[in-house]
């Protein structure tokens, strides 16, 4: 290994783009198949757990394997260990690594929505402190290879993974330099700190009360409006006939085969039932859009931003 130069920043940030790419691209061709087999409400549900998934396939196939990404295959890079330089990293190794660099992140976002659905406000509060404390990380050591240009992955720092190229430096070029990159982060770093240090400094007074009170919430024929955004998966309980539907002034019977086809929800491809519609102006059966807007926060037609607190049920339509 010792007679292989280490991989250039530029050749580390190429791959890793391809990988995204390529993980990106295996996850859109995933989504179609299962959503044509399962359906969208199946697919909102496990949305976590296929991304997972895909992630786990792509590098488990690949890094896993002792062999190139497509990404690092793109580039020609392999990965070596500091730690036994005459040889890849050992097959734990490896599977440490594709572990830590994926399920860390699903399991921060599935504690993190179960913590906010429970009446932890406190918890909740604390643990969401986690990601920002990992971002937080992750662009410091994003500014520490911009400038030395060793790791790019924090997980690969911390295992001591590095990686040597195929082709020799050239003595008469000198290789772009990512250097301001690095000192434009590290600027940013210190102003996210400056602005949190009064936050952090004042006293917290304890006697304060984080929850809504019971008399300033919202209330919707009756029910409250958190009883409905509470729900843990509204997504996943079985569609019900619109005949069924208790909150609307409609007539059924009344109503044309054709007319009917059109109040099709686009999320479960069935028709509505409890209509809500979004701040941009598309209609959906309450449960799907909740189910989805808890995974992502955006209108699934529009991509605008969806505030699940500011859904308007309808009655009429």
């Amino acid at each position: 290994m010792s007679s292989f130069p280490h991989a250039q920043q530029a050749q580390i940030i190429r791959a890793n783009q391809r990988d995204v790419y390529h993980v990106s691209s295996l996850r859109d061709q995933t989504d179609t198949v299962l959503r044509s087999w399962l359906g969208t409400r199946w697919l909102t549900r496990w949305d976590k757990e296929v991304g997972m998934f895909v992630k786990l396939l792509y590098y488990g196939l690949t890094t896993g394997r002792a062999t190139q990404t497509l990404g690092e295959e793109y580039t020609d890079i392999w990965q070596y260990s500091i730690f036994n330089k005459s040889t890849p990293p050992s097959p734990l190794a490896r599977a440490v690594l594709v572990l830590l660099s994926v399920v860390p992140t699903y399991l921060l976002g599935k504690w993190g929505n179960a913590l906010n659905n429970a009446s932890h406000p406190e918890r909740a509060k604390w643990f969401k402190a986690i990601p920002t404390a990992l971002e937080v990380a992750a662009e410091l050591n994003l500014a520490f290879f911009y400038l030395r240009g060793t790791y790019y992955d924090p997980v690969k720092r911390l295992m001591g993974i590095q990686h040597i190229s195929s082709f020799r430096e050239d003595p008469h070029t000198r290789p772009p330099s990512y250097s301001l990159l690095g000192v434009l982060i590290g600027v940013r770093l210190l102003y996210r700190l400056k602005q949190n240090l009064p936050s952090l400094a004042s006293p917290r007074d304890a006697n304060v009360d984080v929850e809504t009170p019971e008399n300033q919430d919202i209330f919707l024929d009756e029910d409250r409006i958190s009883s409905f955004l509470t729900r843990e998966h509204p997504e996943s309980e079985p569609a019900r006939p619109a005949e069924e539907d208790e909150r609307t002034a409609l007539d059924f019977a009344a109503i044309p085969g054709g007319i009917r086809a059109s109040r099709n929800c686009t999320l479960c491809l069935e028709e509505r039932t409890d209509s809500c519609v979004t701040e941009c102006g598309h209609l959906f059966c309450w449960s799907c859009i909740v189910g989805w807007g808890r995974e992502k926060a955006e209108c699934p037609l529009c991509r605008q931003s969806l505030v699940l607190s500011r859904l308007l049920p309808i009655h009429n339509l």
